[in-house]
């Protein structure tokens, strides 16, 4: 069977987001001339209550989607990249990676235009570790507390004055069209993103080659280059749940500049790191040795010596934070 023409169904998380992705995804190969339908699955981290970094979020937001891809229930899987492993299990491939949206992380407020106008010991909700840390760094008389929920539940618990700020991801809240709080936007100096913050990744099976051939066409190249640097260098770090990362690359001049970050949970020690990449070799060899060079260079400064005790559980934010 050809690509063109192709019956396709699509595997996706419930929230208002994945469902925006997998409608997204669905509307480009339908204006490719593919009949496709969306299943919603609900996967653990749906379901979990716990905060990230007590249970880990590893495979939290895709088992149940690959298992059913594996099933052969679905062809694809529409994920947000940064919630997908560094190397993907058999028998997974990531078949594409569509133009990235803003990576950049978003100050939203109700009350207050940017960081630096919050009033001291301000509350400031997040659910990451890497922007818990770099919210201490910046400002450490704050209060930056554990957040759960989806955007909406987020925006609502702002709105009713839990919060005096909290810090999303942009391109989330581009997606679902809920900008109305949207005051700035960190740079990656200020705030480093997640590996992958901002890309969809398209997952099929290894064997699947029709389905492989009709979304191939939706890889976009630079993207692809970028993510696959900043996951390389997410996996050389072996950055997990408990460890505030951040990578990021973005085209410059006529190539790349990448950065990464790796940081005490509590703001009090960030190394940071940039490197300039030559844009005249986009292979995805080429991403992944600069992605490892980078990290590398990380753990000659200590990142090591940080990456131990997070995981070990040393150097977490004191009850003052939670």
């Amino acid at each position: 069977m050809t690509s063109a023409g192709r019956s396709l169904r699509i595997g996706s998380r419930g929230s208002a987001l994945a469902r925006w992705q997998a409608e997204h995804i669905a509307a480009l190969l339908r204006a490719r001339g593919h009949t496709v339908s969306i299943e919603i699955l609900v996967t653990t981290g749906d379901r979990m209550q716990s905060p990230f970094q007590q249970v880990g979020t590893k495979g939290m937001f895709t088992k149940e989607i690959e298992e059913a891809l594996a099933a052969g229930g679905i062809d694809v899987a529409v994920h947000s990249l940064k919630d997908l492993p560094t190397e993907m299990p058999e028998p997974f491939v990531i078949a594409a990676i569509p133009q990235r949206a803003d990576a950049r992380d978003a100050f939203v407020s109700v009350r207050y235009e940017s960081l630096s106008t919050l009033p001291p010991s301000a509350v400031v909700g997040t659910s990451s570790l890497r922007r818990q840390a770099q919210l201490r760094a910046l400002r450490s008389d704050l209060q930056v507390h554990e957040m759960r929920g989806n955007v909406d539940t987020r925006l609502r618990k702002l709105h009713d004055g839990q919060y005096d700020a909290i810090v999303l991801a942009s391109a989330g809240l581009e997606r679902l069209q809920r900008t109305e709080w949207l005051r700035s936007r960190f740079t990656p100096q200020e705030m480093c993103p997640a590996a992958g913050q901002g890309a969809l990744a398209i997952e099929c099976r290894a064997g699947d080659s029709a389905t492989l051939s009709a979304v191939a066409v939706l890889n976009h190249v630079p993207t692809r280059f970028a993510v696959t640097l900043e996951r390389a260098a997410l996996g050389a770090l072996e950055g997990g749940c408990h460890v505030p990362v951040g990578v990021h690359c973005q085209a410059k001049d006529a190539g790349w500049l990448a950065t990464a970050i790796v940081a005490n949970p509590d703001g009090s020690l960030i190394l940071r790191e940039h490197a300039a990449v030559d844009g005249t070799d986009t292979s995805l060899a080429r991403a992944q040795n600069a992605g490892r060079g980078i990290a590398h260079r990380l753990l000659e400064l200590g990142a090591e010596e940080i990456l131990a005790r997070s995981e070990a559980g040393l150097g977490q934010p004191g009850t003052a934070h939670a």
